[in-house]
């Protein structure tokens, strides 16, 4: 397991210098601090802390390898060519919004109601989807990283990027013990709680990108 740790870091460390030979260089630390703060809140990893520990009750492990590096390839292609990624299959961010609400909306309905839409293809298997897509890299943050290009340098925005991917990797990585600090009778409260503020969440998607309007009960 160590072996798997060291090559991840080198990996991490060797992405982050090609990168910033590519960007030139242009590092400010004022836009890796603010690029790094509108990243975390979007991410919210800490937030998505319950809902990781009910996954992880279900698949006895979120491979925090596997899913740290899943969703850094997924914020890095759209990093690099942004929009066109999604123009190659015709689908522009709205619809790839929807799709993540739904996704999320299910995932909130799994944790109040404790039915199970997402089956594993293997014991342990679970990761990729649900958690590094849409948990993790999702519509929001991806459209975030899309905006952020638009006001800051790259290489600041891939610094700030990377910083984040690390504390997902920690917070994935420390599951177990906060399990184990929490207990399962607050998991239980926070799990329920959680899954009604995810199914908020995916409505709230899946009408801010059909046009749809509430009438306030009006």
């Amino acid at each position: 397991m160590s072996g798997l740790h060291g090559r991840f870091s080198t990996a991490y460390c060797l992405l982050f210098n090609i990168f910033a030979e590519i960007f030139n260089m242009n590092i400010n630390f004022i836009e890796i601090v603010a690029c790094f703060m509108v990243l975390f809140a979007i991410i919210d990893i800490i937030g998505s802390i319950p809902i990781i520990l009910d996954l992880k009750a279900k698949t006895g492990d979120v491979q925090p390898v596997k899913v740290t590096l899943a969703s850094l390839g997924i914020f890095l292609a759209f990093l690099i060519f942004g929009e066109r990624l999604l123009g190659i299959f015709g689908v522009d961010i709205g619809a790839f919004a929807i799709a993540g609400s739904i996704i999320i909306f299910l995932i909130g309905m799994e944790m109040v109601l404790g039915a199970e839409f997402f089956k594993q293809d293997s014991p342990g298997g679970g990761g990729i989807v649900p958690i590094a897509f849409p948990l993790i890299a999702g519509a929001g943050s991806i459209t975030t990283i899309l905006s952020l290009r638009a006001e800051y340098h790259t290489i600041n925005i891939l610094i700030a990027l990377l910083l984040n991917i690390g504390v997902v990797y920690f917070v994935l990585k420390m599951t177990t013990t906060i399990e184990k600090f929490l207990g399962p009778t607050v998991l239980h409260i926070l799990k329920k709680f959680f899954g009604i503020i995810l199914l908020a969440i995916a409505i709230r998607l899946f009408i801010n990108n059909t046009g749809l309007a509430l009438t306030n009960g009006q």
